[in-house]
């Protein structure tokens, strides 16, 4: 038959070129031919076991390349039976954005593998870029938790003298709060002590960043320029979470940053089209970060101006040890800032509603004064 004349030239021409070259690996790309011309599974398979075997009296590592089968044909089976290993790709169109490419190792003999798929992408210049999802227990347990200040000893005082390290912050509050003003007193009182510090930021841009910290009296572009700060602005739609926390992670591993802000979680969580899964893996990342000793704010947007519900359809508020709420409101024509701890899982804090000024060179923390009785 013309098909076992094919498939006897075939082997033969491959077996001869192994048998010249010697080579120590092998690509074959793609085992779909060799399935096309067998015609059925039993063939196929046969074959399969054949170059198996001359491989192995080669000592030559083989990468065979196939494509996913379906319905009835079950050779892709017999495939994944036959080999040492078996790695697969899977692309994904979402509704909006990029394509989602991602990679699992469902089966490698004798060596252990991290289970389950890991984000990667494809790169001009870099070819296969792969994202190995976070694995919490690979951090180091840090040592006894340190306390981190604002440089705001009001503020400090608010969470019993200031935060652990290895805690996650959630800060909720209106537009207009202060919520990536509380980011930037910390990141710049970290800068100070001599401590590396990294934003993501996913709403607002560099430029913006700088220009509304200086305004506050913190300087931070000379600390992007030797490196102590990291900074990133993100357009959602092409980062995926696995990608975000592989540089998340380098931050910390490589930069050695001590404080993460993440602004805003609302907005990187609305981007992506699965948003519970996005959640396990932020909380998988801080779980990593909490690990490393690593103080990580989380700034968390609530619907509108004035409203009272957080922008997200998702509940988040089991991933913060601590909860600072900002509000806003509206007294004889003028708008005043509160600030609240309202959780605080080490250590003791401060229940009272303080008020929040931001003001020209200057952000303070002063006692409340209540509206006046109405006589």
């Amino acid at each position: 038959m013309t098909a076992d004349l094919r498939l006897d030239e075939t082997r033969k021409a491959i077996e001869a070129a192994i048998e010249e070259h010697k080579p120590r690996r092998l690509v074959y790309d793609s085992l779909l031919d060799i399935r096309l011309i067998t015609g059925d599974s039993p063939r196929f398979r046969r074959e399969l076991i054949g170059f198996k075997s001359f491989l192995a009296r080669q000592d030559v590592v083989a990468l065979l390349l196939d494509t996913q089968t379906t319905g009835h044909d079950r050779s892709g089976e017999e495939v994944e039976g036959l080999a040492h290993g078996v790695i697969r790709f899977d692309k994904s169109l979402e509704e909006y954005g990029g394509v989602r490419r991602r990679i699992e190792v469902s089966k490698m003999r004798s060596v252990p593998v991290a289970d389950g798929y890991h984000d990667m992408a494809i790169r001009e210049g870099k070819g296969v870029v792969v994202f190995p999802r976070i694995m919490p227990n690979t951090a180091s347990e840090s040592s006894k938790p340190q306390l981190i200040k604002s440089g705001v000893a009001e503020l400090d005082e608010m969470f019993g003298g200031g935060q652990e390290a290895g805690t996650t912050t959630l800060v909720i509050g209106q537009s207009g709060t202060g919520k990536s003003t509380m980011s930037s007193l910390y990141a710049a009182a970290a800068l100070k002590r001599g401590e590396n510090v990294a934003l993501f930021l996913f709403e607002e841009r560099l430029e913006t960043f700088f220009r509304r910290s200086e305004g506050l009296g913190m300087e931070l572009r000379q600390f992007h320029k030797d490196g102590k700060l990291i900074l990133r602005d993100f357009n959602p739609n092409e980062i995926s979470p696995g990608e975000f926390g592989q540089i998340v992670q380098e931050a910390v591993t490589q930069n050695k940053a001590r404080v993460v802000v993440i602004d805003s979680l609302t907005g990187y969580l609305n981007s992506l089209p699965h948003r519970e899964k996005a959640v396990r893996d932020i909380q998988s990342l801080l779980k990593y970060l909490a690990r490393s000793g690593v103080l990580t704010m989380l700034i968390v947007a609530q619907h509108g101006l004035i409203g009272q519900n957080v922008g997200i359809d998702v509940d988040v508020s089991f991933l913060g040890d601590t909860v600072l709420l900002l509000r806003i409101m509206e007294h004889e024509g003028r708008l005043r800032r509160n600030i609240t701890v309202v959780k605080k899982r080490h250590g003791p804090h401060d229940l009272n509603i303080q008020e929040l000024l931001i003001e020209s060179g200057s952000v303070s923390v002063v006692a409340f004064n209540p509206l006046p009785d109405p006589k």
